[in-house]
């Protein structure tokens, strides 16, 4: 009794759980989504319309006065009218292709090539950026401040005629400044996301010159897609001694936020799935900032701007950025990632088999992709998963094995649970006796239910710590299912094409023979039912409690986890209902071995007995 009830605690404690995510989080998340489509449409709608004129301020520059305006008047210009409108170098990887503007050498036109918008075979592929004259404008740029013209948001370079931005085939730009600046900017790209800006300054002139490079990420818009708490997205960086900054977009808006001085680390932004960084020179100091601005153009920006560099008549100076720009895909960000950790060394080692570079060493890089407090399980189980994946090709069955390793990791503990289940059972008639020669006192019904325990040698909380262990195990999959790209689009089999989102059939349209789309809000598909059977077959291994409030727990129980689950990602979902089937059959060989009935054949004849009855 005592282990049924400690049982039904710990689920019940889930469920309020699951009830508070329902109602504070989900159902507000699938509102917002349906929102975000709508206002996806509308965008798409006025991007097909003819462009037109506007006389939008430009942008001013930071608070700090650190970086110069972006020099930008956005509208409704469609994006091929803005790429159009100025000269560009072509980009083309394996993993991208866009071009490169040569009026500020700004990053503003990126696709990813392995990415679609939906999992639709001509769906297409992931816009990351777009240009400033766009209404989705979102850019890099690295430039200078400090003398007469230097290269800045309006400045153009010069390039090569039909240069093309390859991983074989870096491009020069150059610039030639009034104040006898030489400007040569080689611009190289690896197979992956990241491009290595490598400018060469030359005083050609007579009087020394002091400048002060600078970087910035902006983008017009926030994400259409809403963010949950158990991701960030927003502000990041690795800002050496300031550590790990993640702050939303909503904190900029408050306030601007800047930081202290640094000489190593990086800034930009992230998305669930994509991100935008700048690796600034890392032995030359600079300031960073988090900004959002509401004069012009509204933006977001992170920047950051140089302590200042002298420079000789006759010398010259290499300064070397990195853009990262692309898919946060494990492998190629831990590659690029420095981590001198035991534990960095022991998962990124782990991890994939994509072919990074070497060289970039990055600090903390691999902090890009938000592993979130269980890092120590997440990381490691996500390790595991991939390794099933690359031998089985397929995410859901790579879920499967994972859950087996997970079972036989915590066999030792299982057994133990239902091994004091078993002996619970078995000391049944003596706890009867007992009530019965205590009656109503509780004390000493108490001393001799403990005393009991000490001779039969049980511990009554033994079968709660399987349960509490396997929570953060729980929410690590979770993370790693809703977190990774990786699982972005993943089919599994049958009519499971994405992993990573719910389960798409449902039965109140007969999954999908009846003509219409079935409600969100009474949304439940295939896998959860048979996650919800699952779970019922395996709490009726256990004897119903006698006390109606646990009964009733234990009956709607399940009903409630279906529905509960019918909108988490179908990965967990599968997950939860193939760890409930290996439950119920270690629980039965366990408790075989132990001499003591399995119970689930009799309740289930029992519930069918009481229906037919009444």
């Amino acid at each position: 009794m005592e282990n049924n009830r400690n049982y039904i605690v710990a689920i019940a404690l889930s469920v309020l759980i699951l009830f508070g995510w329902q109602y504070f989080y989900m159902g507000p998340r699938m509102e917002a989504q349906r929102q975000a489509d709508i206002a996806k449409q509308n965008a798409q709608d006025v991007a097909a319309q003819p462009a037109a004129s506007t006389n939008a301020a430009a942008p001013a520059a930071t608070t700090s006065g650190a970086v110069p305006p972006a020099g930008t008047t956005a509208g409704a210009v469609s994006r091929d009218a803005a790429l159009a409108s100025s000269g560009r170098v072509a980009i083309d990887t394996p993993d991208m292709s866009g071009s490169i503007n040569l009026r500020g050498a700004r990053f503003d036109d990126l696709k990813l090539k392995k990415y679609r918008e939906t999992v639709a075979k001509d769906s297409p592929n992931i816009t990351l950026l777009n240009p400033a004259e766009t209404a989705d404008g979102y850019f890099i740029e690295l430039g200078y401040i400090g003398g007469t013209a230097l290269p800045g948001p309006a400045t153009e370079w010069k390039a090569d005629a039909n240069a093309k931005l390859t991983p074989t085939t870096p491009v020069t730009l150059t610039y030639q400044s009034p104040d006898g600046l030489t400007f040569a900017r080689t611009i190289s790209v690896d197979q992956n996301y990241m491009f290595t800006i490598s400018d060469k300054v030359t005083n050609s002139g007579q009087q020394a010159s002091t400048i002060a490079g600078y970087g910035r990420v902006t983008r017009y818009k926030e994400p259409l897609e809403p963010t949950t708490y158990v991701l960030h997205e927003g502000f990041i960086g690795w800002l050496g001694s300031n550590g790990l900054i993640e702050e939303k977009y909503k904190a900029a808006k408050d306030k601007p936020l800047a930081y202290d001085k640094t000489s190593t680390g990086w800034l930009g932004m992230t998305d669930k799935y994509w991100a935008t960084t700048i690796i600034p020179p890392q032995s030359i100091e600079y300031v960073p900032h988090f900004t959002h601005f509401e004069d012009g153009t509204p933006r977001f920006q992170a920047d950051f701007k140089s302590v200042d560099i002298a420079l000789a008549p006759g010398e010259t100076k290499e300064l070397k950025n990195l853009v990262f720009a692309g898919a946060k895909e494990v492998p190629v960000v831990d590659g690029y990632a420095k981590d001198d950790s035991w534990f960095g060394k022991l998962t990124n080692g782990l991890i994939g088999t994509k072919t990074v570079e070497k060289g970039y060493d990055v600090p903390r890089f691999d902090l890009l992709i938000d592993w979130g407090w269980f890092y120590f399980f997440t990381k490691p189980m996500f390790a595991l998963m991939d390794f099933f994946f690359r031998y089985f090709g397929n995410f859901g069955l790579a879920i499967l094995a994972t859950t087996i390793v997970i079972k036989a990791l915590f066999f030792p503990l299982a057994s133990k649970q239902y091994a004091s289940m078993a002996n619970m059972k078995k000391i049944q008639p003596k706890m009867e006796e007992l009530k019965a020669k205590h009656g109503d006192d509780r004390m000493a019904l108490q001393q001799a239910t403990m005393q009991l325990y000490k001779e039969e040698k049980i511990n009554p909380v033994a079968g709660c710590w399987p349960v509490l262990l396997q929570i953060p195990v729980f929410f690590s999959l979770y993370k790693v299912i809703y977190v990774t790209i990786e699982m972005r689009q993943a089919p599994f089999f049958g009519w499971i094409k994405d992993l990573s989102a719910p389960d798409p059939t449902s039965i109140v349209n007969l999954f999908g023979l009846l003509p219409f789309e079935a409600p969100t809000i009474v949304h439940l598909g295939v896998w959860p039912l048979i996650m919800g059977i699952t779970m019922f077959l395996q709490m009726r291994m256990n004897p119903t409690p006698p006390d109606p409030a646990q009964a009733m727990i234990f009956t709607w129980m399940p009903v409630v986890f279906t529905f509960m689950l019918a909108s988490f990602p179908a990965g967990l979902v599968i997950y939860w209902a193939w760890n409930n089937s290996l439950s119920i059959l270690q629980q039965s060989i366990i408790m075989k071995r132990h001499g003591v009935k399995i119970e689930l054949f009799d309740n289930l004849k029992g519930l069918f007995k009481k229906r037919t009855k009444a």
